[in-house]
């Protein structure tokens, strides 16, 4: 490497321009990881807009006639001017060899953001449904997954305390799309375009996710499970990464020459100090720990390498058993290696020494002193005794187990002839760290997953949905202590994720919060039917049938109200840890949004504040009323949030401030940075003074692609 480094500057010192683009390919080349992964990082995607207003500036794209299935043209035109009378728009073509320019009805474009380009999101309300008083919302918005990141970044920046993704599988069979087209299973570039296409997703999560802790959840299947590892382990070197297997499917899904498939995969990413929460269920079995409450005793006899007489020589002891077998008489004194064994054994009893085997001498767990003093406890008994071949299987409660006794996560329920403690786990106390393979009924996809949405939507299909309560299960694990807990799905499909939060919510009368975030995106194959009907992306008829409209909402508003789209109540009960009729819904409130696109110049002048008035209400926990306008009296508050649009009236602002005790953040908006710092040191203790529209602008004024 050193020695083509030198030819290089050989070379720049002849011929500079050759010598400085070898350089900067060779620069591209070395920093490749020589192990891990390397795929190609395609160029940044794009996504067409469908409802965004045509502005002078935009990027867009001509659509085919109405009626045409054709993809149409996809070079990329920039609007130079708008004619909103003759409502005509002035194009002309970005990147062409030649000028080129043309004139286009509005109504034929569509406007295209590329991910490299600067975005300033708002969101729209598209409804609400409130049946949880004095509870946070659950959030779901309809909009490009990326950009739906990017404008969290705002709200929600180290924030996040889990994230669990349900990718795309790149089955090859028009799952999902790169770049407007459908990556289909004979595309080359298939398995790098999914890789860049997560990847630039993954690295705003990591933006979101709570540093200190957190856990982020990704489902995969076979093909693409490798490259997935390989890509976090390089993205989160910091993280403690660990792959479950789950059963989704016992019957198996034959594959031609395959094994029959039964099962996905489970990343779990672990940031910080988030902790593993144990539970009930093993996930390898069905068997319920909490409902067993027989208590398993140590064996006393310690063998392997660590149990050899030479690595403990303190616990080389006998222990006299009665010959009546009634149990334990008392306990010698170590026998030093080399010394004799002591032939005085007490009338009436048995000298039982640890065990040997193939001429190795093995010890006890602990010394003479100990196993007294435990005996004096009743922490110690025998198991079945064979005198005459001195076999007498001997038990003991641990250190930690005598602790539990003491904590009341053990109960003591009487005592055995010899004097030994009955004991039982208490009712509910005991836990069980889960199995890396997960077989639980409960996780079937086709019974808990694509049966429960037919019988909360009789007339709706989604393909594949996950199992509700493998999410939950999922979930339970790392937020089960975290009653406040912000979860974001950023491939939330169906909405099961949100779903399974408010079954949490119910379980401990918790107030966590899901975000998820979806598109629109209308199925492949009715795609096709739409367009010959006339309709185009943007047109009612088309967005009625979205994923967005058609599936995550009605499912996550049908699972609150506990009726079906047509308002029969949800026949059915949710089954496992909590059963009840699935129409007595949830107390819950979800509030439906679609993401915007705003002009700079508009947020600056105060002029898009409808539609940032979500975002700030996002970013102060989504809780109780919002602030919707611009206050007349130049400041308002709201349950979590206060708005003060005119720095003069501070004083009645900060005073009001002081009485509301659930304030979270002060939203300023002036120019004058000096002003803001004298206001923000007035503040109460606890609030976070945010100067608008400075900070907001800041946080999205970088690019937005590579």
């Amino acid at each position: 490497m050193s020695r083509l480094t030198d030819l290089i500057a050989d070379l720049k010192a002849k011929d500079p321009k050759l010598g400085a683009d070898l350089d900067r390919e060779f620069k591209v080349l070395s920093s490749r990881l020589p192990f891990g992964l390397n795929f190609e990082r395609h160029r940044p995607e794009a996504v067409e807009l469908p409802l965004r207003f045509i502005r002078k500036g935009d990027k867009v794209r001509v659509l085919p006639p109405r009626g045409s299935t054709e993809k149409g043209d996809q070079r990329l035109w920039q609007v130079q001017a708008v004619n909103k009378k003759d409502k005509l728009a002035d194009l002309e073509l970005i990147g062409g060899s030649s000028p080129e320019k043309q004139s286009v009805s509005i109504v034929d474009l569509v406007v295209v953001a590329e991910f490299r380009d600067t975005i300033f999101p708002g969101l729209l309300s598209t409804g609400k449904v409130e049946r949880g008083p004095d509870k946070p919302y659950q959030t779901v918005i309809n909009g490009e997954n990326y950009h739906a990141l990017k404008a969290l970044t705002f709200t929600h920046r180290g924030k996040v305390d889990a994230i669990y993704i349900d990718p795309p599988y790149n089955t090859g069979a028009k799952d999902w799309k790169y770049n407007n087209n459908y990556v289909e299973s004979d595309d080359l570039y298939r398995h790098s375009k999914w890789l860049a296409f997560i990847e630039r997703r993954l690295l705003i999560a990591k933006e979101l996710l709570n540093p200190s802790a957190s856990v982020l959840i990704v489902s995969i299947d076979e093909k693409e499970y490798l490259r997935l590892g390989l890509l976090l382990e390089q993205m989160f070197p910091e993280a403690d990464i660990q792959k479950v297997s789950s059963v989704i499917n016992p019957k198996g899904t034959a594959r031609g020459n395959d094994f029959a498939r039964v099962d996905e995969f489970l990343f779990f990413v672990k940031l910080g100090e988030i902790r593993l929460s144990r539970w009930n269920w093993d996930m390898l079995t069905d068997r319920n720990y909490a409902e067993d409450q027989d208590v398993r005793w140590r064996g006393l006899a310690r063998t392997g390498r660590k149990g050899l007489r030479s690595h403990n020589p303190g616990s080389w002891y006998p222990i006299y058993v009665k010959d009546d077998g009634t149990g334990i008489h008392s306990v010698g004194d170590t026998v030093a290696i080399g010394e004799a064994e002591s032939e005085s054994t007490p009338y009436g009893t048995v000298a039982i020494w640890p065990p040997a085997s193939n001429g190795q001498q093995y010890s006890w767990s602990v010394v003479p002193e100990t196993l007294r003093n435990l005996i004096s406890k009743g922490a110690v008994k025998t198991g079945r005794i064979n005198l005459k071949k001195k076999s007498v299987p001997i038990y003991y409660l641990s250190f930690n187990q005598l602790e539990a006794i003491e904590e009341g996560k053990l109960e003591v329920v009487g005592r055995n002839e010899d004097g030994s403690l009955e004991v039982r786990h208490a009712s509910g106390a005991r836990s069980v760290a889960p199995r890396t393979v997960w077989n639980m009924t409960s996780h079937d996809a086709g019974s808990h997953g694509t049966s429960l949405l037919r019988t909360m939507m009789p007339d709706r299909r989604f393909p594949f949905p996950k199992s509700l309560y493998a999410v939950e299960d999922a979930l339970r694990f790392f937020v089960k202590d975290l009653p406040n807990a912000t979860i974001l799905d950023f491939f939330s499909g169906s909405g099961t994720t949100a779903h399974a939060v408010m079954r949490l919510n119910r379980q401990d009368g918790g107030r966590r919060q899901c975000i998820s975030i979806t598109n629109n995106e209308v199925a492949a194959d009715e795609q096709k039917t739409l367009r010959q009907q006339g309709l185009r992306p943007g047109d009612p008829d088309w967005e009625k049938l979205g994923i967005c409209d058609y599936i995550t909402k009605t499912r996550i508003g049908a699972a609150i109200t506990g009726k079906t789209p047509d308002e029969t109540p949800i026949k059915g009960r949710y089954k496992f840890t909590d059963e009840f009729p699935m129409s007595e819904g949830f107390e819950e409130n979800v509030e439906f949004f679609t993401l915007t696109y705003e002009a700079k110049d508009a947020v600056n002048h105060n002029l898009a504040y409808g539609r940032i008035a979500p975002l700030l209400w996002l970013r102060a926990g989504a809780f109780g009323k919002r602030i919707e306008r611009l206050p007349a009296d130049g400041w308002a508050l709201a349950d979590t949030y206060g708005l003060l649009t005119e720095v003069d009236k501070a004083t009645p602002f900060i005073k009001a401030l002081r009485e509301v005790q659930t304030l979270r953040i002060a939203y300023i908006v002036t120019d004058d940075d000096r002003r803001f710092q004298a206001i923000a040191r007035r503040l109460p203790e606890g609030v976070e003074p945010v100067r608008l529209y400075e900070s907001y602008l800041t946080n999205f004024s970088f690019a937005n692609g590579e």
